[in-house]
């Protein structure tokens, strides 16, 4: 415990804080070593590019002076209609109408609820039209993109380097770039870089868009490798995208962006790294530069503070401090849980099993390795092999588990089914392995080997509705308990999905029903996310928000019809069911041998019956596939695992829905490490209550109250240093825990304990023992309970009366 202390007091987030005087000359410094801050002369691709911009943007605006002027309403979100000209009125000037203040703000229009448009491009048609600012989602993107844009320019001109792509991320964006000779970006290049933004700023540079060919594309980047695969890769022959300017920079670039560079107020660097074009290591190696820019400077610093305390929170500083894990070297991205984060993961899957068992779940568990033909069989294969760790066994390819659905899939399948078990729900806590880029790993947020709290539900189609309203209890539930907010996102059938527009629009129409029923019962709001399922189903994604309301991604709800498809899932109908039924009876009833061989001919129910009529039709190609070991067939090529097969006559395929509330339980136990700072509720910390005596004639009854909490599965140190009474309460403070209790004479020979409480300041120098007995029963219960309360409130007599902050709490 001492060790855990003294970590703590020596931590120090950012290192010790310079004097003003002596950054401002390190900053000289460093710029001084970077050499000059713009390149001289400029790359000679600069002009050139410049000169092909000009011509064709004349030629453009000439084009555009031609087109007819036409009378056009202009629908606001109030209901109030803005007249105007086509290609004459922009929603700049609507907007500089309303006032000069909200032009200011605006970033950029919404046409007809789904376009973005430059503000300072006219309108070309009658439509509804909304203002977004910098607060809107897409208004922020946009903003950070033309910041992105900004970024380019001052890294051409500082490095004369040839850029790649330059989006807005979740925090900012970044630029990626190639520099001269392979050269790498310096920490002592963020200053001048900043600097050369802020010129740009300055400069008030105008964005203008222009539509080119495909033709005058390549010749415009013919100096950008990166750029012409780009172009060559997504842009069909025969077609026309557009580039925006801003200064001397000309970026291949959908757009929109912001009216001139002065929008963007404030900006910093935050980082840089290595990456590979498009993210494949046979790719050349490039260089990333990030930042986050805002329209004023308080948004910035108010960024830095929350960079400050984002810095406290760290998961990894904790879990140092509070020793939850560590990572080896020879396992890279796969933690080493020590006994305490075992305790806050083991908390983790306690919660989640005693849901399952409330609400009808079955614990499974698969093997962690298979044969690639099972990734094969679920299409996984052809999508995920680069993120699996694939090993050679036995001539075979055999590859770790990435994801459980294909094996609950062969589960489904190992027998027959019936209408009555559904709906079925499989929950998986095994170990997981995906192979992610060693640059990628960071902590426990990202990692190679993990668990999930994976669940699987096999159901028929009116089941849907009722099981992801559960769902959507089960999620209210668990991050209620935690103090997580969270977002609700519906993804639609994207353009490329398998199955048919039916089905989708009868599962779409239930996820909506049960999302309208779930806000409107709860208050809250859902967005639509159109296009955006996956391939085989509609999903609802949730997005958690933490104490700094951070955006993660924990639980999902996604319905699968193509699984069942690949696996030949099926289960028999009621109406089968209900033709065996009649037909036992009839057979009860001793009926003419006519009446009975018409009742045989029913599908049969039994699954020795379907035995018989597979063996019969010699029909055994997919269990042969399965259960033979031998995947290759006399060419060496890999057999599939099964043959897929229609339907049998009287049954229907499940639909399967995946599921996850914690998601992966490592990144959670981090999301969580940093939402409540290491101070961990009671019911998980992995340090619930430290035993002081006053003095070593006392350690004996302390020893004795720390067996009997033990008794209760309650966490428990004794501290029997030789500190002082002061430096041992201390300690345990900064170690977290969640309850001291001190024991003296008085308590020895009353069997009581003198009581302080972490999260109540009010009881932090109190005397007032209580009955062993009853605190031991009290805590039994906080921890039953999950609750974040305290169970021993100090009395009125105890309360100071002038401390508020004690009579708020």
């Amino acid at each position: 415990m001492e060790k855990v202390t003294e970590s703590l007091k020596k931590a120090v987030i950012g290192g010790e804080k310079k004097p003003k005087k002596e950054k401002k000359a390190a900053a000289a410094a460093n710029a001084a070593d970077s050499g000059p801050l713009e390149l001289e002369p400029q790359a000679k691709f600069i002009q050139e590019r410049l000169d092909l911009f000009d011509r064709l943007y004349k030629e453009q605006q000439d084009e555009i002076a031609k087109r007819p002027r036409e009378d056009i309403l202009v629908t606001m979100p109030d209901g109030s209609v803005k007249p105007g000209k086509s290609y004459e009125t922009t929603p700049a000037a609507i907007a500089k109408g309303i006032s000069n203040s909200l032009y200011k703000k605006t970033v950029v229009a919404r046409v007809d609820g789904e376009t973005l448009w430059d503000i300072e491009r006219p309108l070309e048609k009658s439509c509804k039209l909304e203002l977004l600012d910098f607060n809107d989602e897409k208004g922020k993107e946009v903003f950070w993109h033309s910041s992105a844009h900004i970024l380019g320019e001052a890294c051409e001109r500082r490095f004369g380097c040839s850029l790649c792509i330059g989006p807005p991320v979740q925090d900012g964006f970044y630029y990626e770039m190639s520099l001269p000779g392979q050269a790498a970006v310096q920490a002592s290049d963020w200053q001048p870089l900043e600097t050369i933004f802020g010129k740009i700023v300055k400069e008030k540079q105008p964005f203008q868009r222009l539509e080119m060919s495909k033709e005058d594309l390549l010749k415009m980047f013919a100096y950008n490798p990166y750029k012409q695969h780009i172009i060559k890769d997504k842009i069909p022959d025969g077609t026309r995208t557009t580039v925006y300017r801003n200064g001397p920079l000309i970026d291949l670039c959908r757009g929109p962006h912001v009216p001139d560079t002065s929008r963007i107020d404030s900006f910093m660097i935050t980082k840089n790294s290595s990456s590979y074009f498009l993210g494949d290591a046979k790719n050349d190696s490039l260089q990333r530069i990030y930042g986050i820019s805002f329209p004023d400077k308080k948004g910035l610093a108010a960024h830095k503070k929350f960079l400050e305390e984002a810095a406290k929170r760290d998961h990894r500083v904790i879990g140092k401090q509070q020793e939850l894990f560590y990572f080896e070297e020879c396992s890279p991205g796969s933690a080493m849980w020590l006994p305490h984060g075992m305790r806050i993961n083991n908390a983790i899957m306690e919660y989640i099993r005693e849901q399952y068992w409330k609400r009808g779940y079955d614990e499974v568990q698969t093997p962690n390795m298979f044969n690639v033909a099972l990734w094969e069989q679920s299409g996984h294969l052809a999508h995920y092999k680069d993120d699996m760790f694939i090993l050679d066994v036995d001539n075979e390819q055999f590859g770790l588990k990435p994801m459980n659905c294909p094996a609950h899939a062969m589960m489904f399948r190992h027998r027959e089914r019936s209408h009555r078990e559904l709906p079925l729900r499989m929950a998986d806590f095994g170990v997981l392995h995906r192979n992610e880029a060693s640059g990628a790993l960071s902590g426990l947020t990202r990692v190679r080997r993990f668990q999930q709290d994976d669940a699987h539900i096999f159901c028929r189609e009116d089941q849907i509705k009722a099981e992801v309203a559960d769902l959507f209890d089960f999620m209210k539930s668990f991050y209620g308990m935690l103090d997580l907010t969270f977002k609700l996102r519906l993804s639609t059938r994207p353009d490329k999905y398998m199955g048919e527009i039916e089905t989708w629009d009868r599962a779409e129409a239930k996820l909506k029903e049960a999302l309208d029923e779930f806000v409107n019962s709860t208050g809250g709001t859902w967005e639509l996310n159109e296009g955006d399922g996956a391939f085989y189903g509609p999903k609802i994604d949730i997005a958690v928000l933490d104490c700094l309301k951070r955006p993660f991604q924990c639980a999902t709800i996604q319905l699968d019809f193509q699984q069942p498809i690949n696996f030949s899932l099926e289960y028999q109908t009621a109406e089968v069911a209900h033709k065996s039924e009649d037909a036992k009876d009839a057979k009860e009833a001793k009926l003419a041998p006519a009446a009975a061989a018409q009742f045989a001919a029913a599908p049969a129910a039994s699954g020795d019956q379907k035995d018989k009529d597979a063996a019969a039709s010699g029909d055994h190609k997919d269990e042969d596939a399965a259960a033979s070991g031998d995947h290759k067939d006399k060419d060496g090529k890999r057999k599939p695992l099964l043959i897929k097969k229609p339907l049998a006559a009287g049954c229907a395929r499940p639909v399967m829905i995946h599921r996850a509330m914690a998601g992966s339980i490592e990144r959670f136990t981090a999301i969580l490490c940093e939402h409540f700072a290491g101070k961990w509720p009671f019911w998980m910390s992995p340090r619930q209550v430290m035993v002081i005596p006053v003095g070593m004639g006392f350690l004996d009854y302390a020893k004795e109250v720390a067996l009997t909490l033990k008794g209760e599965r309650i966490h428990v140190d004794v501290d029997s240093s030789g500190n002082t009474l002061q430096k041992k309460i201390r300690s345990a403070q900064l170690a977290q825990y969640n309850f001291i209790f001190v024991v003296g004479d008085d308590e020895k020979t009353n069997r009581k304990v003198n009581i302080r409480y972490r999260d109540d300041t009010s009881t932090q120098a109190r005397d007032v023992p209580v009955p062993l007995d009853e605190a031991v029963s009290k805590l039994r219960n906080l921890k039953a309970d999950r609750g974040r309360y305290n169970p021993f409130p100090p009395s009125k007599e105890e309360k100071p009366a002038d401390d508020a902050a004690a009579q708020q709490k």
